[in-house]
């Protein structure tokens, strides 16, 4: 959703779902001021559209984001997890310093792309992702 190149940390958002996936990409870009620096991209749904997850759009979303920054990846549900953590322990897969990012989908993919779009590093990114566990909504 973000272009050119720049040392901005990546941020990938895997879900079952392709629409979910691209609309939380919207929302998040569009609450980080809507002129978000990081580059994100959605990897939802399966290659024909169908629900599920697709190895390969991961791929391809993370090798598309990645600034030589890192890249952060947040996933809505188990299996999307599972296919993450399989792509990871292959090694070549992803690019290289990219990390699955332990945060709820919608609210982590928010504090991911306005934390990654005032250039901070991929940890402090983590951070503010995994930080959305605690917001409060009572």
């Amino acid at each position: 959703m973000s272009g050119a190149d720049s040392p901005y940390v990546g941020i990938v958002l895997v879900s079952h779902s392709g629409p979910v996936a691209e609309s939380v990409a919207r929302l998040a870009v569009g609450l980080a001021g809507g002129g978000a620096e990081a580059p994100v991209a959605p990897a939802g749904g399966t290659p024909d559209g169908g629900l599920g997850t697709s190895a390969e759009l991961i791929t391809e979303a993370a090798r598309t984001v990645d600034r030589g920054a890192g890249v952060a990846v947040l996933v809505d549900l188990g299996s999307a997890v599972l296919t993450v953590k399989a792509l990871l322990a292959e090694g070549d897969e992803l690019p290289e310093n990219t990390r699955l990012v332990d945060a709820p989908f919608v609210e982590g993919a928010v504090a991911a792309v306005v934390t990654a779009s005032t250039g901070a590093d991929l940890d402090a990114v983590e951070a503010a992702a995994g930080e959305a566990y605690a917001y409060r909504k009572d």
